[in-house]
């Protein structure tokens, strides 16, 4: 399953972090997907935003890297998850990996829910989205474990 140019991408938190680093992974992913040079800009999650700018304050990242960090996010798209749609999808994601007792994070199931109101497929460097149905949410999963 590949992702055609006309499909619109949403970034987990893994992928982000990788594009962040700048690292071999990151190169890539950017390579592989195109990133740059696609017509639609790809989507990130308000959620990804909060657990990237998380990670970037507990780690004590000096100026200069909170600066890429947040030039890097300028120029992706925020959907924000408090939208009634991701809020719905949420909803019906978190019923749905209850019953199948599926372990699923609650900031996953929120980045999920957002890609799925959007109509995006879901970019992932881990296997926290393995368990959707594909019919659902269209994940990718790409470069090393996270």
């Amino acid at each position: 399953m590949t992702i055609g140019r006309e499909t619109l991408i949403l970034l987990d938190t893994s992928v982000v972090l990788h594009l962040a680093r700048n690292d071999a992974t990151g190169q890539a992913i950017d390579a592989d997907y195109s990133l740059a040079s696609r017509r639609d800009r790809p989507l990130i999650s308000s959620i990804t935003e909060g657990e990237l700018l998380g990670l970037a304050y507990s780690r004590h990242w000096g100026q200069h890297k909170l600066d890429a960090l947040h030039k890097m996010l300028g120029n992706l798209v925020r959907v924000d998850a408090g939208l009634p749609l991701v809020v719905e999808w949420y909803a019906k994601l978190h019923a749905e990996a209850k019953r199948r007792g599926a372990p699923c994070g609650q900031n996953d199931l929120w980045i999920a829910a957002t890609a799925k109101a959007a109509g995006a497929a879901l970019l992932t460097c881990d296997k926290d989205f393995d368990w959707l149905d594909p019919d659902f949410v269209k994940v990718f999963r790409v470069g090393p474990a996270c």
